[in-house]
């Protein structure tokens, strides 16, 4: 009997569900409705986004984390910015460059691409090498109206436009 039980204990905590995972509701900051669930979980290569959402536009859109844990909307020259107090991407060792999710001289800030299927839905995992999930608590998850091209040109931050769903991440 001992011995069954120290086996199924061995097996118990070698079993890979144990990294660490965090779901963060998504929601669309047009209509204050949810739009899913994005589990956020650490990996031996960074971490992973796994969406599971609807009714986003067909197509590429832009993914990041904000610097602040808000999605409230904030005021820019007398306009409303959707989820403007999330502030800009993540970028804790100053670089104000918008980049690839893997290169070292951008914003951390800067994941993969999302896409979103002819339906709107999106579920494709994104890997984001540089990002640990101690770096994403806190922060804004968010999912922009365009696509990113990981570049400042000819497009300020990836041409991503704007902010269309948010969740934070706690």
């Amino acid at each position: 009997m001992k011995k069954t039980t120290w086996l199924a204990a061995l097996t118990f905590l070698s079993a890979p569900a144990f990294a660490e995972t965090v779901s963060v509701e998504m929601i669309d900051l047009g209509s204050g409705q949810s739009a899913g669930m994005v589990t956020i979980s650490s990996s031996e290569y960074g971490t992973v986004f796994t969406p599971e959402l609807k009714g986003l536009p067909a197509g590429v859109h832009g993914f990041h984390l904000h610097a602040n844990g808000s999605c409230d909307s904030s005021s820019k020259d007398g306009k409303t910015v959707l989820g403007g107090a999330a502030g800009g991407h993540y970028d804790p060792e100053d670089t104000g460059k918008h980049g690839f999710p893997w290169t070292d001289d951008n914003h951390l800030g800067d994941l993969p691409a999302l896409y979103a299927d002819a339906e709107g839905n999106a579920n494709q995992p994104t890997l984001a090498p540089r990002v640990k999930l101690t770096d994403a608590k806190g922060r804004a998850l968010m999912i922009h109206a365009g696509g990113d091209n990981h570049s400042d040109s000819p497009a300020k931050l990836g041409g991503g436009g704007a902010r269309i769903v948010c969740g934070v991440i706690k």
